[in-house]
């Protein structure tokens, strides 16, 4: 599980970046509340250099056998409508030490939560990419990059889309060894900002960690004696902090 909603580092060019542009997509997971139909999606550049952004949106499928695969956003044959999510506008100019949003639009049935990779991919602005960019603000753009060796990475992120009548009902099992989260809602829930810590040495504390809950899932650990476990559960827009240790 912890595979599939991993950030994908997509490296486009090898060497020390000296100039040029930096992307940063924020989070990395985002949710779309059941009340909500569009959500806005920032993308900043740190670099001096102007960023030209794809955008690209793939659902992430679940098989029968509990394995994933990615394909692409089912269009009618008209191309008049969709079923998934879109971003618009797909094809971003996000100018040295600024920011641009893109709306990540949801059109089709929500009667189950679906769920998206949406790839944010530096790219050099060419003819075909209908960047509406000039060819000699094109190839000034090319003799600037070149002029210094730099890496142009994307971005992946994962977008959850709840589903209309989302409803969250999550139970806890615990005994004296072991703790259990089970989903029995029909949306994902996190196990965010997860830390073990020893009850008796401080500053020992191993990793926080996130972990994404799927319908009819459950996120489980077993206690080790002298320690114990922070974390907030999230549903949707609620938050609670729980603290469970060892008997």
């Amino acid at each position: 599980m912890n595979r599939v909603f991993s950030v994908w580092l997509l490296s486009l060019a090898c060497g020390v970046a000296q100039a040029g542009p930096q992307i940063n997509v924020g989070a990395v997971y985002d949710y779309l509340e059941a009340k909500n139909s569009t959500y806005l999606k920032r993308v900043f550049n740190s670099g001096d250099a102007t960023a030209f952004v794809k955008v690209n949106v793939l659902e992430i499928v679940y098989d029968a056998d509990g394995t994933t695969r990615e394909v692409p956003v089912e269009t009618s044959a008209d191309g008049a409508s969709r079923d998934g999510v879109m971003a618009s506008p797909a094809r971003l100019i996000v100018p040295a030490q600024g920011m641009q949003g893109t709306r990540l639009l949801f059109l089709g049935e929500r009667e189950r939560e679906r769920y998206f990779r949406v790839r944010f991919v530096p790219v050099v602005p060419e003819k075909e990419d209908e960047f509406l960019v000039g060819s000699e603000e094109r190839e000034d753009y090319k003799k600037t990059l070149s002029a210094g060796i730099n890496v142009m990475t994307g971005f992946g992120t994962i977008f959850f889309v709840r589903p209309k009548n989302a409803r969250f009902d999550t139970t806890i099992s615990e005994t004296a060894s072991r703790y259990e989260l089970l989903n029995n809602g029909n949306t994902v829930i996190v196990v965010d900002e997860f830390k073990s810590c020893s009850l008796t040495k401080e500053n020992d504390c191993g990793a926080t960690t996130k972990h994404h809950v799927l319908a009819g899932k459950s996120f489980a650990f077993e206690k080790e004696e002298g320690r114990q476990y922070r974390f907030n559960l999230v549903e949707g827009e609620q938050k609670k902090v729980l603290t469970v240790a060892s008997q």
